[in-house]
């Protein structure tokens, strides 16, 4: 049976729960006033709430390109790299989105790059190009699409769950960034966006681009 929410979500619920667990139970044997539990236990769900998983279904059509990320579109604007023309779409994702990342199209994991750098807040029209992230390019039918996982002020860790040579369906997890964060999907020239700034989406769901 799948876990309700992503397995490194796992140590970060279950120590706190442990030791609200044992500080309940000396509460119980009057050793300890028993609300010292109380801190543990809203860590232990805080932490739950935070790495939820929910299943989702992608919108019909493969045609369709589906959000890689909950949160709101912050951007959606030229690609400023030349050896790559097209639209880019940011997303932000605060500290009470789902922080799982899913592929936005099926396709084959061509590659996968690392960059270290600095933990700017993700809603800064620079962390793109400042912050630490972590690039996954993606050979689609119709064409090539990027998704960088970038990290925030607050997310120091990026978790990428694939490799180069894996095949990704479309709305197939692939990893996640714990802790506020920053996704951001780069089309080619014949996929079009279908969103705007402010739009909220859902990961896995919400049609962001279309195939053209």
């Amino acid at each position: 049976m799948r876990l309700p929410f992503a397995p490194e979500g796992a140590p970060f619920i279950l120590v706190p729960l442990a030791s609200a667990a044992a500080a309940g139970t000396a509460g119980w044997l009057g050793v300890i006033p028993t609300v010292t539990a109380l801190p543990p236990a809203l860590l232990a769900a805080f932490a739950a709430f935070f790495f939820r998983d929910p299943e989702r279904t992608p919108a019909p059509g493969e045609e369709r390109v589906v959000a890689p990320a909950d949160g709101r579109v912050t951007a959606v604007e030229e690609s400023a790299d030349p050896a790559e023309p097209g639209r880019r779409v940011s997303i932000f994702l605060s500290i009470f989105s789902v922080h799982v990342n899913r592929s936005p199209a099926a396709g084959r994991v061509s590659a996968v790059r690392y960059r270290p750098g600095e933990f700017r807040a993700a809603f800064r029209g620079d962390a793109s190009e400042c912050n630490e992230r972590n690039e996954i390019v993606m050979e689609c039918r119709r064409g090539r699409l990027r998704v960088r996982q970038i990290a925030g002020a607050v997310a120091r860790r990026i978790v990428c769950r694939v490799s180069s040579g894996d095949e990704l369906g479309r709305g197939e997890r692939f990893g996640l960034i714990r802790f506020g964060s920053r996704t951001e999907v780069l089309l080619p020239p014949n996929c079009r966006p279908t969103v705007r700034p402010g739009d909220r989406v859902r990961g896995g769901e919400t049609v962001i681009a279309e195939w053209s």
